[in-house]
């Protein structure tokens, strides 16, 4: 049994495990290492390993984010429409989708503090090629090649927070990694976009590359030699993903997330041109999008533990009904600001759906945990562009709040099929 099958969750869910191979532990059980398994130290201590992890959160939250906030800029810059501007955000996505998954599988004979390092490097080299970038092709080939890294790196990260510490606290160790991408929209995206609109959308990918650079740095001081690769071989871990249970958990992430990304991607028009306010207020409102994102994520733990068959049914279903809000509200500015955070809030899907993955594919740690970013940024490309569509047929600015809408929908299809098929299984 994989050492970090209980990281994510103090409590274990045997009816979503199913298929031929799989293990059902109760609620009870964790593990215990022992003592060839104890946790390597740190050269700085423990807390500044986790910070290095959670900086590359931060830098990763910060690039991806970031471009929503200047589409228009971008768009102008790079001489396309808003909407045409949009499919950076998709090309991000993709990359994330390709990569996870394949870097998760092909990089598990590599010792995980060195993949770290090298996933580092490729997002920092993608955003300087963002920032150098001459034409939208080329902005669009370095925006797809910087999300190449991003969900493995989670992915790792995760797995190395939760080995260097104690085991009663591993769970919150891999939060904090979480938090970092969450505490990036808080900050991170408000400043590079006001850097952005002060200085040219380029230096915002600067930005980042600092960022991300910084960390490379911290990993290579901060964070040991830790962590075996995963014994999982590729064929084992295509299985573990394959399974019925996991793949409905995706579809489940990457059509019910939708709706946020077909939101947030058009975000600064919809502020400016339907709420009425003016450009030099949309980072205070991403400030007040990344505040709902922190309380999403802390509160989305809390409702994964204490009620973790209805949790995600009931956060997909208040997600929709915000969204369908949003889509009334958001002519006045306070309409439009209060719907930003609600919306926000949505981020605690994503630890219920990953304490999910992590029991459902128990044997392929990194993988689950790389396939939950992958599926997020699958619902990245998909509501950027079905929002843009519904843009360019004529729906206004409200008409993405209503393609989340369908998109919550459907995710709860998604869910509803999955429990039935974990009842089966039991």
């Amino acid at each position: 049994m994989n050492k970090f099958y209980d990281i994510h969750a103090g409590h274990h869910f045997d009816s979503y495990r199913s298929g031929p191979d799989a293990v059902h532990m109760s609620s009870t059980q964790s593990y215990q290492p022992t003592d060839q398994e104890t946790a390597p130290q740190t050269p700085f201590g423990l807390g500044w390993a986790l910070f290095a992890l959670a900086l590359g959160g931060l830098g990763i939250g910060i690039g991806e984010f970031t471009p929503m906030g200047l589409l228009p800029t971008i768009a102008q810059g790079v001489d396309v429409s808003i909407p045409r501007a949009g499919w950076l955000i998709s090309a991000y996505a993709l990359g994330v989708v390709v990569g996870a998954p394949l870097i998760a599988v092909f990089g598990g004979g590599i010792p995980r503090r060195r993949l770290l390092l090298g996933l580092m490097a490729v997002f920092t080299v993608g955003n300087l090629l963002s920032a150098l970038a001459f034409g939208f092709p080329t902005l669009l080939a370095a925006r797809f090649f910087a999300g190449l890294p991003h969900g493995a790196f989670f992915g790792v990260a995760s797995l190395v927070a939760a080995e260097l510490s104690p085991p009663d606290r591993r769970a919150r160790a891999v939060a904090r990694i979480l938090l970092g991408l969450a505490i990036a929209n808080v900050g991170g995206v408000p400043l590079a976009t006001w850097l952005g609109q002060t200085l040219g959308w380029r230096s915002s990918f600067g930005l980042v590359a600092v960022v991300t650079g910084v960390t490379f740095a911290l990993i290579r001081l901060c964070v040991p030699q830790s962590g075996q690769p995963e014994p999982t071989t590729g064929a084992r871990a295509l299985r573990a993903l394959l399974r019925p249970g996991v793949l409905l958990l995706l579809g489940a992430a990457a059509v019910g997330l939708g709706g946020m990304f077909a939101v947030y991607s058009y975000i600064t028009p919809t502020l400016t041109h339907r709420a009425g306010l003016p450009s030099g207020a949309v980072p205070a409102v991403l400030a007040v999008w990344g505040l709902g994102m922190v309380v999403g994520n802390l509160a989305g733990g809390y409702l994964a533990d204490r009620f973790p068959d209805s949790a995600p049914f009931v956060i997909l279903t208040v997600f929709a009904a915000f969204l369908a809000v949003f889509a009334v509200v958001s002519t006045s500015p306070v309409g439009a600001v209060v719907g930003v955070f609600t919306i926000g809030t949505s981020f605690a899907i994503v630890p219920c759906l990953q304490s999910r993955l992590m029991d459902a594919a128990a044997d392929a740690q990194t993988l689950a945990a790389a396939g939950n970013h992958a599926a997020g940024n699958l619902a990245n490309a998909l509501g950027a562009w079905l929002g843009g569509v519904a843009i360019d047929l004529g729906g206004g600015w409200a008409s993405p709040a209503w393609v989340g809408v369908a998109m919550a929908a459907a995710g709860l299809l998604f869910l509803v099929a999955a429990r039935t098929q974990w009842r089966d299984a039991a």
